[in-house]
C-alpha cells in the first residue's frame, strides 16, 4: 500500500497526447480537475461517466476525494486520461480487491490508439485532395 507525502495514493493516466496525475484521499466524492469543480471542468455528461467509471467497477463511489492536474490534448482524451489515472490510484489503495475488477472492466490497459500522422500529397491523414478528371 503506496501513498504519497500527504496520505494521498497516486496514479498517472494516459490517453492520446493527455497526461493526468490524480491523487485519491479518502472523503466524500469530491473531485476537482485542474482546480475546479468537476461540473465545471467538464461540460458533456458523458465525460463524467467516464471518468466515474472505476468508482462504480469497484463500489467506491463517494469514498474518495480526487484531486486532478491534467494536460494536453481535448476533453474525451482527458477523460480518458483522468479514468486511467484513478484506476491506476485505486489499486494503490487496496490491489488485491480491485486489480481483477478494474482488469476485466478494461481500465488498467493504457489506450494505444493516437493520431495518425499526416502524409505529404494528402490533406490530413488518409483525406486526398479532391479529384478532377480534366
Amino acid at each position: 500500500m503506496a501513498k504519497t507525502a500527504n496520505g494521498a495514493f497516486y496514479g498517472t493516466g494516459r490517453r492520446k497526447s493527455s497526461v493526468a496525475r490524480v491523487y485519491l484521499t479518502p472523503g466524500t466524492g469530491k473531485i476537482i480537475v485542474n482546480k475546479r469543480e468537476l461540473d465545471e471542468y467538464f461540460g458533456p455528461e458523458t465525460l463524467k461517466v467516464i471518468i466515474n467509471q472505476p468508482f462504480k467497477v469497484t463500489n467506491t463511489e463517494g469514498k474518495y476525494d480526487v484531486k486532478v492536474n491534467v494536460k494536453g490534448g481535448g476533453t474525451t482524451g482527458q477523460a480518458g486520461a483522468i479514468r486511467h489515472g484513478i484506476a491506476r490510484a485505486l489499486l494503490e489503495a487496496d490491489s488485491d480487491e480491485f486489480r481483477p475488477l478494474l482488469k476485466s472492466a478494461g481500465y488498467l490497459t493504457r489506450d494505444p490508439r493516437s493520431k495518425e500522422r499526416k502524409k505529404y500529397g494528402l490533406k490530413k491523414a488518409r483525406k486526398a485532395p479532391q479529384f478532377s478528371k480534366r
